[in-house]
């Protein structure tokens, strides 16, 4: 069991240290393209949580609000991505000139 878990833990460390060596290497131009790439795979966690909500049979409550709070936390993050995306990308439109 502690080995495991031992390598779960250590598989969860290794991956950060690997995402944060990835993303500190993407220039500024790449960072609205990968910010939705990354809301779109974020999409599809919410999916898969909802799935797995779905064919839990008879879940305690415990896991129903785990199960519940998992899916608001994914959209949340799902919609504030976007409105990221949006404001940054609102900053490269040309602004139109009042009469």
């Amino acid at each position: 069991m502690y080995t495991q878990l031992l390598a779960n833990i250590a598989i969860l460390v290794l991956s950060g240290f690997v995402g944060f060596a990835v993303i500190s290497k993407v220039p500024n131009t790449l960072h609205t393209p990968l910010m939705s790439g990354t809301n779109a795979i974020h999409g599809i966690v919410v999916l898969g949580a909802l799935v797995v909500f779905g064919k839990v049979e008879h879940p305690s409550i415990l896991t129903q609000i785990i199960l519940f709070v998992a899916v608001v936390f994914g959209t949340l993050n799902v919609i504030g991505g976007f409105v990221v995306t949006d404001r940054m990308l609102g900053m490269f439109k040309t602004k139109r000139a009042t009469k």
